[in-house]
């Protein structure tokens, strides 16, 4: 059984101190600074902090604990206590920003499969939770910090019994708070590369998962969005999500472009259901300038939330004000079942290296799957992932299987029993971005679609376009015939590639510049199936500042189509709504996804009004002026 997680959610900083870094625990150690940095995040609205037992001060020699180390971090926990905060231990550390430290005693001795020192780590955990797990300043534990990096990658029965071994130890030492992994969540079933990490092996043992997000894009809507994906795919393994690490350096970003960072970043996981965020880190430390790992990675030093001096940069303001917004929700974090009835499929090839499939093609699936969730939040529009592995989830009205190549027959099966159910399933062609069995591992498309492809064997139909324009021959949802819409072209040689067809019994909604069928409806027992032709969601993928691109515009119409309820949307791709049905009312976040000022004209449907959670303030159907990247937070007001 799981150990429950606070009912406040946690929001806090990856904390060292500015006075000694990952060297804190030495004779650099200064109490006063400790708590003159922990005074000015508790007054900024944090309640905790994640810190980190570095190992090689913390144990210099095997089954010895330094006593200067250990009497520090109990001043530590108590100036927690002093400031009404609480901390998170991570014991195995290890790996710190750009840099691996090693106990001088390990000798290159394997992490995971040398029984001596894994027995070495687990004491280690034992006898630091054992001394401290008591204290009230105690918030949870983590085993270790990015072990992936410090460890590298394993077997995922090695890495799982290593976990189960580590928490064990834990466990025998009383310690009944929370506890993770702190890996980063980024295991196959998360990123598509087997790095031992599974986060289905390791969801049983451990009480949360904690995604570490960093990303790097070509595109600021992606960019932004990122993070809330990396939760949608740490979300469906049965434990809370906490985002244990995200942030930027002042050295990547302007004050105002970080802030903007920030408020998107924890705004847009609040939707894709995290109910805790960590930010990396709490302060700059250009006074460490000359130590590793800053002196090498000067960019290190300044992803603080409080310049070198304590003083709170922009960012720090808006976990702030995020702290007091949910300090205020009026119901709890946990969501129902009933708004998020749309479902991206995700393949069983993602998450399992098949037989002679390739990390490429789990590569082009991540990609295209997030930039599936990108224009469906542009189309305001709650999805879950259903994970084809675990048996397609049959709760939802509408499947999405975004620029899919590769999925297997029983899953296509189960697909068509859904469609046929009343359930809209759409799917775009896509031949992979490889010469390896080039064309779709998607069976029966001609008899779910009611068409005739006309593949030649081993050859693609190339899109010579530079646009691909779709024009709408017949009313689609909200699109009226006529309509027409251009999207970009992209991708290599063997992607940018169509489907050519002809019908036969489906409906041709919309055709290329060439007259030629482009998007197809087909009935299917009491649902239906609509086929693109195109790989629209891979062509945006590996587009540069291309979003919002049309793409939004067909997820929503599929949403009208396929019944899909939002209680209050926005026909602006640049703004997101995003309902959530919480124990207790509903939660509609707003959110515009780009840097202009925009007028939001939202619509609600049924009786209910609308309330801005922060400001009090009652939405009465006029335009909400949001300013770049702004978002509001508004609980439904029955009458």
């Amino acid at each position: 059984m799981p150990y429950l997680l606070p009912p406040r959610p946690w929001v806090g900083v990856n904390f060292w101190s500015r006075a000694g870094g990952p060297r804190m625990w030495t004779d650099r150690y200064d109490p006063r600074v400790v708590r003159e940095e922990l005074g000015v995040l508790a007054a900024n609205g944090c309640n905790v902090t994640r810190s980190f037992c570095y190992w090689p001060d913390f144990v210099p020699e095997p089954e010895r604990l330094d006593a200067r180390a250990l009497e520090r971090f109990a001043d530590f926990l108590d100036a927690h206590r002093e400031a009404g905060l609480g901390t998170i231990p991570t014991f195995i550390v290890g790996h710190m920003s750009g840099q691996n430290w090693d106990p001088s005693w390990r000798h290159g001795r394997d992490l995971y499969r040398d029984v001596w020192l894994v027995s070495q780590q687990a004491w280690f955990v034992a006898e630091v939770a054992g001394r401290f797990h008591r204290h009230p300043s105690v918030a949870g534990w983590l085993l270790s910090n990015e072990m992936p990096i410090y460890g590298g990658p394993g077997a995922a029965e090695e890495v799982t019994a290593w976990a189960r071994i580590l928490l064990q130890a834990l466990r025998s030492s009383g310690a009944a708070q929370p506890a993770s992994v702190g890996d980063g969540a980024w295991g196959i079933e998360a990123t598509g590369r087997d790095n031992g990490y599974s986060l289905r092996s390791l969801s049983p043992l451990v009480d949360f998962l904690g995604p570490h997000v960093y990303p790097m894009s070509d595109d600021p809507v992606r960019q932004h969005l990122a993070a809330a994906f990396a939760c949608e795919m740490s979300g469906s393994f049965g434990r809370p999500v906490i985002v244990e690490e995200f942030g930027l350096s002042s050295d990547f970003a302007s004050g105002d472009h970080a802030a903007h960072y920030y408020r998107q970043v924890l705004y847009s996981t609040l939707v894709a259901g995290a109910t805790g965020w960590i930010a990396w880190n709490n302060t700059d430390y250009d006074d460490l300038a000359a130590q590793d790992p800053y002196r090498h990675h000067p960019f290190e030093m300044h992803f603080g939330l409080t310049d070198h001096r304590g003083k709170p940069k922009a960012a720090l303001g808006e976990l702030a004000r995020f702290s007091q917004l949910l300090d205020k929700l009026p119901v709890e974090l946990t969501q129902a079942p009933g708004h998020a009835q749309v479902r991206v499929v995700v393949p069983e090839h993602f998450e399992r290296a098949l037989p002679f499939s390739s990390e490429t093609d789990r590569t082009d699936i991540h990609d295209n799957l997030l930039q599936c969730y990108v224009a469906a939040r542009e189309a305001d529009l709650t999805v879950r992932l259903a994970r084809e592995r675990d048996g397609i989830d049959p709760s939802g009205r509408l499947y999405l299987l975004p620029s899919c190549k590769l999925l297997t027959a029983p899953g296509a099966l189960e697909l068509r029993r859904l469609a046929e159910a009343g359930a809209t399933l759409y799917y775009s062609y896509f031949p992979g971005s490889t010469a390896s069995q080039r064309g779709p591992w998607v069976p029966w498309i001609d008899e779910l679609f009611g068409v005739r492809q006309q593949l030649r064997y081993g050859l693609n139909e190339p899109i010579d376009d530079d646009t691909l324009t779709l024009r709408f021959t017949a009313a689609f949802g909200p699109i009226p015939a006529g309509h027409r819409v251009e999207l970009a072209v992209a991708g290599n040689a063997h992607a940018r590639a169509r489907l050519p067809l002809e019908p036969a019994g489906a409906q041709v909604v919309a055709v290329d510049a060439h007259d030629r069928p482009a998007l197809l409806v087909h009935g299917v027992g009491r649902g239906q199936a609509v086929l693109c032709a195109y790989p629209v969601e891979h062509m945006a993928a590996r587009s540069a500042a291309v979003n919002p691109e049309p793409t939004w515009m067909l997820y929503d119409a599929l949403a009208d189509v396929a019944g899909v309820s939002r209680p209050l949307r926005c026909n602006e791709a640049r703004v997101s709504c995003a309902t959530l049905r919480c124990t207790g009312g509903d939660l509609a976040v707003v959110t515009n996804l780009s840097a202009d000022a925009v007028p939001a004209d939202l619509q609600s449907s049924g009786e209910a009004t609308w309330q801005d959670v922060l400001t009090g303030e009652k939405w009465d159907a006029a335009a909400i002026a949001l300013a770049p990247y702004e978002a509001k937070v508004f609980a439904q007001v029955r009458p």
